[in-house]
């Protein structure tokens, strides 16, 4: 396995003890080589001594991989799951080799191997967290609160699209979200295991297209608090993105809609909530396009998803938009960080993606989204 950890390989031998005390370990027994493992932006190839990540900060964590199969050319679907870790805590799971996954340990177990690794029996067979990786992660998930996971992981605790098959069936679909289907469902990441039914997906909170108030939403689902619907925003991205889920990136997009078809709020009832979530969505398009792999450290990325296809102008990003940006930057009196951070997302939307957000001419629809077009005025308004 590739270290991952550039820091950690210049980092003084005290310091870098202290972090292994400090911070918490994911010990992973018996997993199969070659399997692609990632904790949060990071992600590797199994090498035969692997047994583990050290030096884990603590908070909120997502951990995937993928199983290979024999020849190792071909992976099953992304398996993952979210866990939030404490100072000094040893987290434990096993490979079971019929069901091609990580379980639990019995407490008897877990309790023995956790004291072998405060022992340091493991330290040299497991990889050590690359924190100079730590910023973008937290970039991603600093919303990502334990009440958040808590209320939308899945019975068991596990996301893949192997469970997703009937929910997909039924998925209203642009014609982007139709090419994203079949690249999730004929993929390298999705060839080797057979599709499963009948587990319980995300409980992720109902948002009806163009039918109800923010407000609305916001006290009905979320307690009036803003930091959950942005917990579940960067639950669903980081879900879609790293664990290569449809249902997840349905959720996102009915999210990243809902608020980007609002011409209220942003400017007078809800101006800080628009603030923060024009950040989120910044760091989530902005990371989610980073293809490039880190040659020292040997992470191999994890942009699994963002391909070309999102670069077309009938993505439903495009238009919503297009038309925030005419809402904040035509608007009388505007807050000066929501300014200053919807003209960041507008230059990162035109310099990724190649648009053109001041195109008029343009107005693509496409009759199929179950999105577009209306918008709705807010609450408030």
């Amino acid at each position: 396995m590739a270290s991952g950890g550039g820091a950690a390989a210049r980092m003084d031998p005290e310091v870098a003890t202290e972090l292994v005390r400090k911070g918490a370990t994911l010990l992973l027994l018996d997993v199969p080589q070659r399997t692609l493992f990632g904790i949060d932006t990071q992600m590797f190839s199994v090498g035969p001594k692997f047994k583990g990540m050290k030096m884990v900060p603590p908070g909120a964590h997502f951990v995937y991989y993928c199983s290979p199969n024999r020849h190792g050319n071909e992976f099953a679907p992304t398996v993952g799951f979210f866990l939030t870790t404490h100072q000094s805590e040893v987290i434990v799971r096993k490979w079971d080799v019929q069901e091609e996954r990580l379980i639990k340990l019995s407490e008897e177990e877990d309790i023995r191997y956790s004291e072998a690794v405060r022992h340091f029996e493991f330290d040299d067979q497991l990889g050590p967290y690359n924190l100079d990786s730590y910023g973008d992660w937290k970039q991603l998930s600093d919303y990502l609160s334990p009440n958040v996971i808590e209320r939308l992981e899945p019975i068991g605790g596990e996301i893949t699209i192997a469970w997703e098959s009937s929910w997909m069936d039924k998925a209203p679909q642009s014609d982007m979200e139709r090419r994203l289907v079949e690249q999730l469902r004929e993929g390298k990441f999705a060839k080797n295991a057979p599709v499963q039914s009948g587990r319980r997906g995300c409980y992720y909170t109902s948002i009806p297209a163009s039918t109800s108030l923010l407000e609305t939403i916001l006290a009905k689902n979320y307690e009036g608090q803003e930091d959950l619907f942005l917990g579940e925003l960067q639950f669903a991205f980081i879900a879609f993105m790293m664990g290569q889920s449809l249902e997840a990136f349905m959720q996102w997009k009915a999210l990243v809609s809902l608020l980007l078809s609002c011409s209220d709020a942003p400017l007078h009832t809800r101006t800080n909530m628009f603030i923060k979530f024009i950040r989120t969505l910044y760091y989530q398009l902005k990371h989610g396009f980073q293809h490039t792999q880190d040659s020292k450290s040997g992470d191999m990325g994890n942009s699994l998803c963002l391909d070309e296809t999102w670069f077309s102008r009938d993505i439903f990003l495009y238009r919503l938009s297009k038309d925030f940006f005419t809402v904040v930057f035509e608007a009388p009196v505007v807050d000066g960080d929501l300014l200053s951070w919807a003209r960041k997302l507008k230059s990162l939307l035109e310099t990724t993606f190649g648009w053109d957000l001041e195109d008029d001419a343009v107005n693509l629809i496409d009759e199929d989204d179950e999105f577009a077009p209306v918008v709705v005025e807010m609450d408030g308004s």
